[in-house]
């Protein structure tokens, strides 16, 4: 995969993208760390859109996991959550009647 950072690709964008082989993923940088990735579309673009949202939504769901087992609240259990809902939709209900 190659790397272009985002001042190139703002400044040069077509010509940056000329030393990329066709059908490779590009990352582009910028100077707080990876920013984007252009990912070539060939063939069935319907396709290949589920796929990429599924590894997009694989992704996050990992680091929220990940988050959640940091800060201990993989721990929860099912009747503290319910409690928690319950709990932000009465405070909901308040607020629109007030």
């Amino acid at each position: 995969m190659r790397q272009i950072s985002l001042r190139e690709f703002r400044t040069r964008g077509s010509k940056a993208l000329e030393a990329v082989p066709a059908g490779e993923t590009v990352l582009l940088t910028g100077q707080g760390g990876s920013a984007y990735f252009l990912v070539p579309v060939l063939g069935d673009l319907a396709s290949q859109d589920r796929e990429l949202r599924r590894a997009v939504a694989k992704a996050s769901l990992r680091e929220n996991w990940r988050n959640a087992k940091a800060s201990g609240l993989d721990l929860i259990s099912s009747e503290e959550i319910d409690r928690e809902i319950s709990q932000v939709r009465s405070a909901g209900k308040r607020r629109k009647i007030s």
